[in-house]
């Protein structure tokens, strides 16, 4: 079974090719170009690279956040507008676990973190278990320092990863059961999106078809937030002026 990959969810782009429990190829872009820029010509140069074509694949394994609002909208329509023309499934991995699937095969805790603004963390708990990743706390927005006061007072030998810990790092450095692995395990890897796709698709979890996937946000964009409080100073506004 053939599984392309995408992730988009962070300010890296990732996309891989999967067959089975093979890595074909992968590739990993980390700066400044926007998603919509690179996404597309990187796949177009992997699979012809790789000597494969968009016809050759039985999936698309999609992050489908929480992460960047606007990232997580182009692999989302790159997503699906694959699956519509080629009749194949998308299997949803969300970023968090995939992330956590960067450490797999380790008996220690593992905490993602991605950033979400201000001093906020998007986050989740999990630990592998008979080569199983399993999510011990549901994915929520969390203060840094809150979540590393949870992690502090757990004792618990714990992984934090993810593209927030550059953000973070001194303050991560400093508690001592914190454990902050290499660089290369704190970018989103869509051969991660692949390889927990295909552990769902076994069990048959995580598979949509092009009209029934969306993005997970876990809360509202700031354009969101700053349009309501917009439009609540105007009802008091009015209300005052009555």
């Amino acid at each position: 079974m053939k599984i392309l990959g995408m992730d988009t969810s962070s300010r890296a782009c990732s996309i891989a090719v999967v067959e089975d429990d093979c890595l074909i190829c992968e590739f990993v872009i980390n700066n400044k170009k926007t998603h919509s820029q690179k996404l597309m010509p990187m796949i177009e140069t992997m699979l012809n690279m790789s000597d494969l074509s968009i016809e050759d694949m039985d999936a698309i394994a999609v992050s489908v956040g929480p992460g960047s609002f606007t990232g997580l909208r182009i692999s989302m329509a790159t997503a699906k507008a694959i699956s519509h023309v080629n009749d194949i499934p998308i299997i949803s991995v969300n970023a968090l676990e995939s992330l956590a699937a960067n450490m797999d095969l380790n008996n220690k805790k593992i905490y993602p973190i991605l950033d979400a603004q201000r001093t906020q963390v998007y986050t989740a708990k999990y630990e592998y278990k008979d080569n199983e990743l399993l999510e011990l706390e549901r994915m929520d927005v969390k203060e840094i320092d809150e979540l590393i006061n949870i992690i502090k007072n757990s004792n618990e030998e714990t992984i934090v990863l993810g593209e927030a810990v550059s953000k973070y790092y001194d303050k991560l450095l400093s508690v001592e059961n914190i454990i902050i692995p290499a660089v290369s395990h704190n970018v989103t890897k869509a051969s991660s999106v692949c390889a927990v796709a295909l552990a769902k698709y076994k069990k048959g979890e995580g598979i949509h078809s092009c009209y029934d996937v969306n993005p997970i946000y876990i809360r509202k964009s700031q354009a969101e937030v700053q349009y309501e409080e917009k439009m609540k100073k105007l009802e008091e506004n009015k209300k005052d002026n009555k």
